[in-house]
């Protein structure tokens, strides 16, 4: 129709234009115009008559394929449409099939219930039946037994829970008694691995200190200037050093003889210097004297600094550096106080890095646990409660204290540090040659005898010399006179004959000097 409608609107759009050619033609010439235009309208008319025709065919053509392509369609359409019908059928038969059998399958199930239900409930009757027969006979069995035992129902009860009870008892012992010797051996085990663990990790050299120390001298002649004129350059030396110089037939070597390290060390030192110098007199000897025990002070800070560096321990005090570093000239038992201090602060944070506890606070307090013998010589009282003291002083953690007080079992240990820091303490002093009794006890007794000395009235200080033959007593000469000075000394001698027990004989000698400086300027 669409075809149709343009062909007829082309003709119409024809003839107007025709027509409108013919108007104009129709002024130019009436006539002429006229028999062209009805040459032209009949041609077009034909024309249009033509295309009207073509426009009809071609129409009828494509409608004739459109029917075709839409009956195709139809048909397979149709064709996919009773395909599917049919599939959809034969699911839902299947379905069917399956839920019949699935009927047919519960309903026999539900019979086999009920069957099992009927058996069960009679099954459940005859037990009732048997169970009231079983009640009967344990009833007429207890009677017999009462009769026969001659006891009642409670008192058997309570005769067998007593006797049950026994045997618990007696099991629950053997079985406790079996773990406590398992868990016992274990924790030996456990202990004997990281005691043997921490030792092998540990590697501290032994260091046996001795009493005396040896100078090297240039020449002989050097002897001679250290002894000075009648002896008074090695007097004014032992004077205030409190050391013992040895000369003999040594060939260039002078012997320093002291049981106190520090003295010894600082008498060291100033010999060294005053031979290098070469000017030896009494004035440059108390010059040398007192910058040997500077250096011996700065030394002592040093060993310190060392120690606190070398078990990886911060935050001390200072004053507590310096004390540990004092701990170099100390020996117990011949055994250096301070590799002992630092060979238990090992082992201890070794061990306590092998049970999970805290390794830092374990060498701290190892470390610090022999800080009281820095001040042994000075404060009466043991090292353990000087220690204790001193640490809580300078406001030292808890724990490191307790481990102090408890590293000899003066107190019960209430931390794991304090049980850790006693066994390290243990250990380190029970290696082969680590400690000499015998020295101990010779140290001990020189250290009497100061004490006794230096406890009377008017002594300012005294030294032990020739191995604890001789006492030198230096007196204040503003209390004590001369007069008075031979009955010091007898007194001094009594009491160190009722106290002290000695080999041979002790010298006391008592020295007093007045000395006046005065500065010209």
């Amino acid at each position: 129709m669409e075809l149709e409608l343009a062909i007829l609107l082309s003709v119409i759009a024809f003839i107007i234009g025709a027509v409108i050619s013919g108007f104009i033609l129709f002024k130019m010439g009436i006539k002429y115009r006229r028999k062209t235009a009805e040459v032209a309208i009949g041609s077009a008319e034909t024309e249009a008559q033509r295309i009207v025709e073509d426009a009809k065919k071609e129409a009828e053509s494509m409608k004739k394929e459109a029917l075709i392509e839409a009956k195709d369609e139809i048909h397979k359409n149709r064709h996919e449409a009773e395909k599917e019908l049919k599939e959809r059928r034969s699911e839902v038969s299947r379905q069917e099939r399956r839920l019949q059998q699935k009927e047919e399958t519960l309903d026999r199930k539900i019979d086999n219930v009920e069957k099992k239900e009927e058996t069960l409930q009679n099954k459940l009757k005859n037990v009732e039946e048997k169970l009231s027969e079983a009640d009967r006979i344990k009833n007429s069995q207890l009677e017999m037994l009462e009769r026969i035992s001659e006891f009642s129902k409670e008192q058997a009860k309570e005769y067998l829970l007593k006797s049950l009870e026994d045997e618990l008892v007696h099991d629950k012992a053997v079985k406790i008694a079996g773990f406590e010797a398992q868990l016992k051996e274990e924790c030996e085990d456990k202990a004997r691995q990281y005691i043997s663990l921490a030792i092998a990790r540990c590697a501290a050299d032994q260091v046996s200190e001795t009493a005396v120390s040896v100078v090297p001298l240039p020449n002989d002649e050097m002897k001679g200037r250290i002894i000075g004129r009648e002896g008074r350059n090695i007097r004014t030396i032992e004077t205030l050093t409190g050391v013992d110089l040895i000369i003999d037939d040594t060939p260039e070597a002078i012997t320093l003889s002291c049981f106190d390290q520090v003295r010894r060390e600082i008498a060291r030192i100033a010999l060294e210097k005053l031979i290098q110098d070469g000017r030896i007199h009494p004035t440059r000897i108390e010059e040398m004297v007192d910058k040997a025990r500077r250096e011996v002070e700065l030394k002592i800070k040093q060993e310190g600094e060392r120690a606190v560096l070398e078990t990886n321990v911060h935050g001390l005090n200072h004053e507590l550096v310096k004390l540990i570093g004092r701990l170099r000239f100390r020996t117990s038992y011949r055994q250096n106080v301070l590799n002992h201090s630092i060979e238990v602060a090992h082992l201890a944070g070794m061990m306590a890095s092998e049970l999970g506890v805290d390794a830092n606070l374990a060498r701290r307090a190892g470390l610090l646990h022999d800080i009281g013998k820095a001040l042994s010589y000075e404060i009466e009282g043991s090292h353990v409660q000087i220690g204790v003291d001193v640490c809580k002083k300078y406001k030292e953690n808890a724990d490191v204290i307790h481990a102090i007080e408890a590293h000899h079992g003066d107190v019960e240990t209430r931390t794991v540090i304090a049980a850790l820091v006693q066994a390290a303490d243990a250990i380190s002093a029970a290696r082969p040659a680590a400690r000499s009794e015998n020295y101990e006890n010779y140290i001990k007794r020189l250290q009497k005898l100061e004490e006794i000395c230096t406890s009377y009235d008017g002594v300012e200080k005294s030294f032990a010399i020739q191995a604890g033959r001789e006492v030198r007593i230096m007196i204040q000469p503003e209390k004590i006179n001369d007069e008075k000075m031979a009955l010091v000394a007898r007194e001094i001698a009594k009491r160190i004959e009722d106290e002290m027990d000695y080999p041979g004989q002790i010298k006391v000698n008592l020295i007093r000097e007045s000395r006046a400086v005065e500065y010209a300027k």
